[in-house]
């Protein structure tokens, strides 16, 4: 008789088949396995609690450093792991597994944001996107639009795909259509194009196109703190209106302000198996840039109208000044 194979044998094993699944296969397998810590196994900290469908694995730790987060009574730390056995606690409410008896699926909205919401989980916070969409589950935003910019922004309970869409060294695409003061000249998009110093940073070259005397086109491959407001400032101009349409193979389609729908599947797909873009010819030097939200081109996908879905009406909430950096508008 055989002796049974340690929990670290097992791992090796899941690990080596990994290696030989491809990414369709390893996502399947991450599915099957889902957020759920075996009985002899250890995961991350913020890895649970964002698979756990509250938060992204970036504001987890952001919880754990604010001192938010207990783990058995006690006050957790930043690259803290838990156990099956473990108490996670956020703010005192108990954080459970999607895995198990009452375990949710994995929520995917495309919301198209209005000027005046912001981009938060926090119920405190007046005009949260939370709040605005109020869906019936915990789910959270990924990455942020200015709370005067509008258009496509992503909501998830998921946050393995958080993770992979924030990530710089994608140098995925994000596509906006921008109105400005000034004449958009020639030479104003050829400036845009080569990229920017606006003080943090010199903005990577980027595709700009003028589609009329005050408005033109731009894809991002980063997601720099305002960004294109930055970027206008520095000619000496300043943003009118601006509109995210397109995220991955994503693009706005017929949402109208403050409506929503679910991604379907096929869509979902698309974002995770979404190849990195090219890397633009540099014109100019450039610096290390703080992580954001990052993005590639795909065909037009046109979501059915009636799943669209209106957020419930509200006042307008008070003007409030933008903070953390996010996706670059």
């Amino acid at each position: 008789m055989q002796p049974e194979d340690t929990p670290v044998q097992r791992q090796a094993v899941k690990c080596t088949l990994a290696e030989h699944m491809g990414p369709i296969g390893r996502a399947k397998a991450r599915d099957d396995l889902g957020p759920r810590i075996d009985d002899d196994a250890r995961m991350r900290l913020n890895k649970f609690i964002s698979e756990s469908g509250r938060c992204s694995r970036r504001e987890a730790d952001e919880w754990l450093a604010a001192g938010r987060v207990t783990v058995n009574g006690r006050i957790a730390g930043i690259g803290d792991v838990v156990e099956a056995h473990d108490e996670v606690r956020v703010d005192g409410d108990l954080v459970r597994s999607r895995q198990g008896p009452g375990a949710k699926s994995r929520v995917y909205i495309a919301l198209y944001k209005p000027r005046g919401i912001t981009c938060t989980t926090e119920s405190g916070v007046e005009g949260n996107i939370v709040d605005f969409v109020d869906y019936p589950e915990r789910i959270f935003p990924i990455g942020r639009l200015d709370k005067d910019s509008e258009g496509l922004i992503l909501l998830t309970n998921d946050g393995d795909i958080v993770n992979r869409l924030l990530r710089v060294e994608n140098r995925h695409e994000k596509e906006y259509v921008v109105t400005v003061n000034r004449e958009v000249t020639p030479a104003f998009v050829a400036r845009m194009s080569r990229g920017v110093d606006i003080g943090e940073a010199v903005t990577r070259p980027c595709k700009v196109q003028r589609l009329s005397k005050f408005a033109f086109r731009i894809v991002l491959t980063q997601g720099l703190n305002r960004q294109i407001r930055r970027m206008c400032e520095a000619q000496g101009m300043w943003v009118r209106s601006l509109a995210r349409v397109r995220i991955v193979n994503l693009r706005l389609g017929h949402l109208k302000p403050g409506q929503w729908r679910k991604l379907t599947p096929e869509e979902v797909a698309g974002l995770l198996a979404a190849p990195p873009a090219p890397e633009p010819k540099a014109s100019a030097r450039t610096r290390p840039a703080p992580r954001g939200v990052d993005i590639a081109p795909a065909r037009r996908p046109r979501p059915p109208r009636s799943e669209a879905v209106s957020a419930p009406p509200g006042r307008s909430p008070r003007p409030q000044p933008a903070s953390r950096p996010h996706d670059g508008a």
